[in-house]
């Protein structure tokens, strides 16, 4: 039994040990992966908006080219009938001609203000189009610089993280599939990764909470898989470590 505890115990620890180092080389990416995925995320918002305010600019735009057309035409429309108004045969058809370039005129001066409202639109948007773009160019300026951080740490470490990662799948066919299930939902909780560690001046190192010492004397045993009692972690004894079994 002593045996049998002892080796799970020492695979185990081999296994973290390989996860350690795998965790390191993922370290040193630091928040790039996450940084570059916010980038894209935000690149492809920010592409959204400046469509959205092209999309309005070419809509202003082209109300601004049918306010100017409408202007023309009513100003054509008084010219003929101002034309007219020496033609006419009686005072009726007079006033009429009247009327109707009184009306135009109207039409005219309301679509001349509908062009003065366009024309502050079109200065607001032209604007916030502008700034858009300038943040998409920035955006992507910076998403760049990330991606070549990246690219360049992935390419210095890629070739030792998947020998290491190899390494920890072989390492983990070699253990009981309950314990390695234990195991691996100890990592994903602790913060460090550390799912199982030593002893050290009489307290956990994963938690540093004291260790009492008949339970320190138990771990020594190899009889049974003992955990920390305030973080869960398995505990080993340093000597189990140094055996040289370990590496």
């Amino acid at each position: 039994m002593e045996t049998t505890i002892a080796n799970k115990l020492k695979a185990l620890y081999k296994l973290q040990a390989l996860h350690t180092q795998i965790d390191k080389i993922r370290q040193l990416k630091g928040l790039l992966p996450e940084e570059v995925s916010d980038y894209e995320d935000k690149i492809v918002g920010i592409k959204t908006r400046v469509d959205q305010l092209k999309n309005d600019l070419d809509a202003l735009k082209h109300e601004f080219d049918n306010t100017k057309n409408l202007i023309r035409a009513s100003n054509d429309a008084v010219s003929k009938y101002q034309s007219e108004v020496g033609s006419v045969k009686n005072n009726r058809e007079y006033d009429a001609l009247l009327k109707e370039i009184e009306i135009q005129h109207l039409d005219i001066q309301l679509h001349q203000k509908r062009l003065m409202k366009i024309e502050g639109d079109i200065v607001n948007k032209t604007s916030d189009y502008r700034s858009a773009q300038t943040d998409l160019e920035a955006n992507q300026k910076y998403l760049i610089i990330k991606k070549d951080e990246l690219d360049k740490i992935s390419a210095e470490t890629q070739a030792k993280e998947k020998e290491l990662t190899q390494l920890a799948l072989d390492a983990g066919r070699d253990i009981d599939s309950n314990l390695l299930a234990a195991y691996t939902l100890l990592r994903k909780k602790a913060k460090n990764g550390l799912a199982i560690v030593t002893v050290e001046r009489d307290a956990c190192s994963g938690c540093f909470n004291h260790t009492p010492a008949q339970q320190q004397a138990e771990i020594r045993l190899h009889q049974r898989i003992i955990v920390c009692e305030f973080c869960g972690r398995i505990l080993v004894d340093e000597g189990l470590v140094s055996e040289g079994a370990i590496t």
